[in-house]
């Protein structure tokens, strides 16, 4: 092949691989504005490629490598934009910071090999030079810069995951941001997160079980609002009479019947656990799949996809297995999915081990409490709780961490919230929070929020002094803890007393701080709860002494599109009744900056920005002339 001929496959691929790229589907997902920056930038770079290919110049060899290396960085992009268009929405905004990081990796590799190309001195024309110049510049500003994450996104998934019920108030935002809205959407999801598992061999981390769960809340959420909303491909009547498919990784390779009780073994292969165990009985000690010899005889309950079948065939109107009923039952019937003898001796060693084997045992309900609803289950009806709360007590750091971390993890399950604050570990809690190791205090604020989810709770935390060593933690604590610190705070100031507790706790000063370092990546969470707290007197009396205005009209020009609409909203409050503050909004150019906010912010934003602009037209109107 000659070197003219390999210049024009290659540019031929290049131009191909822009094209399918700039023909993909509007993203519907949380990371829309990342995926929306990358196709446009990618598309803005076609016309250097279609003027190449169709000119007369004949590459050298060190600008068809370059080429190359650009067309790799183009498949890595293409491959990026399809796994998020395509995939998990639910995936997606649990693990946001992943995404983000593939999103920034492979902005760096496609401005590396752009850099690599001297599209300056190619024969092509002014206007394309400049167009590439654009780009490239965006993408050097883009590689260096990363997101901030949709703080009120992040805090619905929070309450979502952790509560058995969650309000309709909750749910309606997730659907409207995950744009999950319909029942095709749902089932658009439900696959994507089979195909996940599938992909993974069956155990794609624990990430699972919450986006189970959360999935079926939307599920049900979505049927009640659209309850006769989008029918696949089909009408209901014949919906209605097809008998649905069962998906081969459903069933059991034994049988080749729906799976009722899935467990894995020691290869890895999933079995339906009644025909594993007669296998196993006959004396055989391969796997009959793969005919590897089993390392062990163990069976590993397989929790997501027993809950994917679930999800298929409640979707489907299967009649769900009958082994699928609630743990207690099963547990009724003999049989549990959790180890109660290891649970048992884990129990007597908390209650008359050394220390050693007190932490040790600790570890290991730590673990086992973060590993499955079941063992959440057990392990508080074995009465761990309250020996877990004398631990928090431990003169041993490490036991202590366990600790704290194993309530975190139980209470997770919405039945444990209350046996834990009932045994009295809130003040114990608390605490950890003021006196522990780093790691026990960002657990320990961890777990203050997931028991505050709970209304009364946020009272009896917030009267057991949590708040101002949430605020300590604010301050000193890692990028984590300060995130855990404001997730907890934002949530204890739902109830009106704990924004009082903050407030005269100091909390403004360090917040205005936050606000003012972009770096340190906690603007979202500053101004969320500063947006809350100014909705109380004393808050609005403390924000407005700390001289906001500039900062919040610089996010309101600036912020991403929730920073806006939070900024607006603490303004408006600093503004109404206050004709000081109103005249300094004035001042510095509010009128302008809230028109703009008025026509491009989100619902909320604009009717914030309205109502500013009318308090300073009222204020005009009111001036008498002289």
């Amino acid at each position: 092949m000659s070197k003219s001929q390999e210049s024009i496959l290659v540019l031929d691929s290049v131009v191909g691989i822009i094209k399918q790229i700039s023909e993909l589907p509007e993203c519907r997902s949380s990371s829309k504005r990342q995926y929306s920056n990358l196709v446009r930038r990618v598309k803005l770079l076609s016309p250097l490629f279609e003027e190449l290919r169709d000119g007369d110049s004949v590459l050298a060899d060190a600008e068809l490598a370059s080429l190359v290396s650009f067309k790799a960085a183009l498949e890595s992009v293409q491959l990026l934009l399809r796994d998020v268009n395509e995939g998990s929405k639910l995936y997606q905004a649990l693990k946001w910071e992943k995404i983000e990081n593939r999103f920034h990796d492979v902005t760096g590799q496609l401005e590396k090999a752009l850099s690599e190309i001297c599209y300056d001195k190619f024969e092509t024309s002014e206007e394309v030079q400049e167009q590439v110049e654009l780009v490239h510049n965006q993408l050097k500003r883009a590689k260096v810069r990363m997101d901030t994450p949709d703080l009120q996104l992040f805090m619905d998934l929070s309450l979502a995951k952790v509560g058995k019920e969650t309000d309709w108030a909750t749910l309606r935002r997730l659907s409207e941001k995950l744009q999950l809205k319909t029942v095709n959407d749902i089932k658009r999801e439900s696959l994507a997160l089979h195909e996940m598992v599938i992909s993974r061999g069956g155990d794609p981390g624990d990430y699972i079980e919450d986006m189970s769960a959360l999935l079926k809340k939307l599920k049900n959420f979505v049927l009640s609002e659209n309850p006769e909303k989008d029918i696949i491909d089909t009408d209901q009547s014949s919906v209605k009479h097809k008998s649905p498919v069962i998906p081969d990784d459903f069933r059991c390779p034994i049988s080749l019947e729906l799976m009722k009780d899935p467990v894995i073994v020691s290869t890895g292969q999933t079995y339906e656990r009644s025909c594993i165990q007669k296998w196993l009985d006959a004396g055989h000690k391969t796997c009959p799949k793969t005919q590897q010899t089993l390392s062990h005889t163990a069976l590993t309950p397989n929790y997501v996809l027993k809950s994917l079948i679930a999800q298929w065939c409640e979707s489907n109107g299967v009649e769900l297995p009958k082994k699928q009923g609630n743990y207690r039952n099963k547990r009724a019937g003999g049989t549990s999915d959790c180890d109660r003898k290891v649970i048992e001796a884990l129990k007597e060693k908390l209650m008359y081990g050394t220390q050693d084997e007190q932490r040790a045992a600790a570890g290991e309900i730590r673990l086992l409490a973060k590993r499955n609803a079941d063992n959440r289950v057990c392990i508080a009806e074995a009465g761990v709780i309250p020996l877990l709360i004398e631990l928090l007590a431990s003169p041993d750091q490490r036991s202590q961490e366990h600790a704290v971390t194993a309530l975190l993890n139980l209470s997770i399950h919405e039945g444990n919230k209350g046996s834990i604050v009932n045994s009295g570990a809130i003040p114990d809690i608390v605490d950890v929070l003021k006196n522990g190791s780093m790691e026990a205090r960002e657990n320990a604020a961890a777990t203050l929020f997931s028991l505050s989810v709970i209304d009364e709770n946020k009272i009896s935390i917030g009267a057991a002094g949590a708040i101002p060593a949430l605020i300590d933690l604010l301050c000193e604590g890692s990028p984590r803890g300060k995130k855990d610190a404001a997730t907890a705070i934002f949530n204890l100031a739902i109830y009106q007393g704990n924004k009082v507790r903050a407030v005269r706790a100091g909390i403004v000063a360090p917040l205005m701080r936050l606000l003012m370092d972009p770096g340190g990546g906690m603007v979202d969470e500053a101004l969320a709860i500063l947006a809350i707290l100014a909705s109380h007197p004393e808050g609005k009396l403390a924000i407005g002494q700390s001289g906001p205005i500039p900062v919040l009209l610089e996010l309101i020009r600036t912020g991403s599109p929730r920073n806006r609409e939070n900024a607006a909203a603490v303004l408006c409050s600093l503004c109404s009744g206050d004709a000081e503050h109103l005249a300094i909004a004035k001042e510095r150019g509010a009128e302008e900056t809230l028109k703009d906010l008025v026509e491009n912010g989100t619902d909320r934003a604009k009717r914030k920005a309205g109502n500013l602009l009318e308090l300073m037209n009222q204020t005009v109107e009111e001036v008498p002339d002289e």
